[in-house]
């Protein structure tokens, strides 16, 4: 019997999680049932929002176990089938565990076909990224030609499709970002107005009001936290907040201390809500095939950070935390 080397969440993080949160095992691999598929991964896929799934906290989504594999969106290729809807050779994705080799029902996985776009692609532009970009944009933000758009995170996997798509759909599109070479990338490599380097303004507001003379109609929001109160005050009326992530909150012990929202609302009568994927989910194919197309028409561009190494899985997640990806953090096997 082969065995495999799995990634399994050690203990829960008090905060920023670290190395000392996983530890790698090494089991047998059992043979193949009817029904089920053998599968080597491919590429990883790592998320902030696993960081959620880490605690035990109620979420619309069940925590990880402790001592049991971490899973996310993987890519995988067939290497033995029971199951007559896949063949040997076939390329799937589908959230699976952290492990280099593994059995399992094929409920839920998708073939991928590598000759449409790169395998890690649905991963990401074809993958939870895209889909999270443009049902957000599209079944909230309810974007209009002439309009303003702001992305925090924007030089993330999710922001950069973002701000693509608002640039696609006429709209002034500013990012935030981290680093001066990041707001080079939102502008040279993505279409981008104009950017923000958040770590080096001393005044957010000032510097949004700036970038966005005519305020803020859109607001898509990656990381809560000051950022997003300073947008606050930029925005215009009847303008739409996205609420997607929070990534600058998700490892702090204490609650965090934020203004008061509902003043800034009413005065502007002003739309702010939160969602995730799976909402929208009866609207995957229409928004896979508009994704598509703007690939193949080079309207839509995208940009992955790819580490290499099965042991590097945890180390890739991590370094979420620190900014270190550029789009889509990825790990190849």
């Amino acid at each position: 019997m082969s065995i495999t080397n799995t990634v399994n969440l050690k203990n829960r993080p008090k905060g920023r999680p670290s190395l000392d949160n996983f530890d790698i095992t090494t089991s047998e691999i059992p043979e193949v049932q009817d029904g089920e598929l053998l599968l080597s991964t491919k590429y990883v896929s790592v998320d902030p929002y696993l960081r959620g799934r880490m605690s035990d906290a109620p979420s619309y989504i069940p925590p990880f176990e402790l001592n049991k594999p971490v899973k996310s969106g993987v890519v995988a290729e067939v290497l033995a089938s029971k199951n007559d809807a896949f063949s040997k050779g076939d390329f799937v994705v589908g959230e699976l565990a952290w492990k280099e080799k593994q059995v399992v029902k094929a409920d839920g996985l998708m073939k991928v076909d590598p000759n449409q776009a790169a395998l890690s692609a649905y991963l990401g532009v074809l993958g939870m990224t895209g889909l999270t970009a443009y049902h957000g944009m599209m079944e909230i933000g309810k974007p209009k030609a002439g309009e303003t758009l702001i992305v925090s995170g924007a030089a993330g996997a999710v922001g950069s499709i973002v701000g693509q798509i608002g640039k696609i759909l006429g709209l002034r599109v500013v990012g935030i970002a981290g680093s001066d070479e990041k707001v080079e990338m939102l502008k040279s490599e993505f279409g981008f107005d104009e950017g923000i380097n958040y770590k080096t303004t001393k005044n957010m507001t000032q510097a949004i009001a700036e970038a966005c003379p005519s305020g803020v109609d859109v607001y898509f929001d990656n990381v809560g936290g000051e950022i997003s109160d300073a947008v606050l005050f930029n925005i215009n009326k009847f303008s739409r907040t996205i609420n997607c992530g929070a990534i600058s909150v998700y490892n702090n012990t204490e609650a965090p201390k934020s203004i008061s929202v509902q003043p800034f609302l009413v005065k502007k009568s002003s739309l702010m809500q939160g969602f995730i994927v799976t909402d929208y989910a009866d609207k995957n194919n229409e928004a896979i095939q508009q994704l598509s197309e703007w690939l193949q028409q080079d309207k839509l561009h995208y940009t992955e950070t790819i580490r290499e190494g099965f042991d590097q899985i945890p180390q890739a997640f991590l370094d979420l935390f620190e900014g270190k990806n550029k789009g889509k953090m990825i790990v190849k096997l």
